[in-house]
């Protein structure tokens, strides 16, 4: 049964935590090959599976030192239709795999000692590349096509959802009516450029006005994932529309998505810098209260950034 579905914990006080690079992470620094980039492929294998358990527990265990709540991804973002082909699998089986993805992160849930709540949130990725928008989605296509993961996940023990490196206004605007119309609390992450605006251009203020515009302000809160901090730290100022804003999940790289998707490595910059990056902002924008870390970045980083905003 969902804890939360009924009123989110973290839009009260508190610092929440979130995990880092889960597929980064996992291929680079512990060689634990991830098919298609699709972390739930993971969880059929035995080694798989002890991985993800592996990972995620030491991110519990540092929401619990440092007396956080812990925001749970399920590793659902991308288990759904657009994929199948890439992951020669059918749609019952991507159905199975959203069903079976919460069930991993219920029971992690479970064993974890911790006294701060602990939010089981299920990450939902675009149609197409995250960083180069394949075409323009309208919102009533996103709606329908997203209407089919989220209800799957309705029916499980999942306490919300996140569009996650969402990257155009139209197709965000769509999930978050889709989740709307079952029940399911949403937030959006919107992934920005190196200049502070989405890959398609439109400047963040500007899509989450939309979002806020098309939906009745339907989201319970908007993030900003998958960009350095230095890339959308100047658009952030004390505004109606970035206190809208709760969680930060930064890269740890300052390279752009072109230069990301093509180096051979992994960037993993300065933790130190990272985290007085954050505190920076932190100290700006004190109503954000949900961190985290995305590609490059791991168990160092937000460990930092937890002591940093603390």
């Amino acid at each position: 049964m969902p804890h939360f579905r009924k009123a989110l914990p973290q839009l009260g006080d508190g610092m929440f935590l979130t995990d880092a690079g889960l597929e980064t992470d996992l291929i680079f620094n512990r060689n634990v090959p991830i098919r298609e980039f699709a972390a739930h492929t993971l969880l059929p294998d035995s080694a798989g599976r002890a991985a993800l358990e592996d990972y995620f527990s030491a991110f519990l265990d540092l929401a619990r030192d440092t007396n956080a709540g812990f925001i749970l991804d399920t590793v659902t973002w991308k288990a759904h239709r657009h994929w199948a082909s890439d992951l020669q699998a059918s749609i019952e089986e991507l159905k199975a795999a959203n069903e079976g993805a919460v069930a991993f992160a219920a029971s992690l849930r479970d064993r974890a000692d911790n006294d701060r709540p602990i939010v089981l949130n299920a990450p939902i990725g675009p149609r197409g590349d995250a960083y180069r928008p394949d075409r323009r989605i309208p919102a009533d296509e996103a709606e329908s096509y997203f209407g089919e993961q989220l209800g799957w996940l309705a029916a499980t023990g999942i306490d919300m959802v996140t569009g996650m490196t969402f990257n155009q206004a139209g197709e965000a605007t769509g999930l978050v009516r889709a989740a709307n119309a079952l029940g399911l609390p949403v937030v959006i992450s919107f992934t920005v450029e190196t200049d502070g605006a989405l890959p398609d251009g439109q400047p963040l203020a500007e899509a989450i006005a939309e979002v806020e515009a098309g939906t009745d302000r339907g989201a319970a809160y908007f993030m900003i994932n998958c960009a350095h901090p230095d890339h959308f730290a100047g658009a952030l100022e004390d505004t109606d529309w970035t206190r809208r804003i709760r969680g930060i999940r930064a890269n740890a790289s300052r390279r752009s998505h072109a230069e990301l998707d093509e180096a051979p490595d992994l960037d993993a910059g300065d933790p130190d810098e990272f985290a007085r990056l954050h505190a920076m902002l932190h100290a700006r924008l004190p109503w954000i209260n949900i961190w985290g870390a995305c590609c490059g970045s791991d168990l160092r980083h937000v460990s930092q950034i937890a002591e940093a905003v603390r």
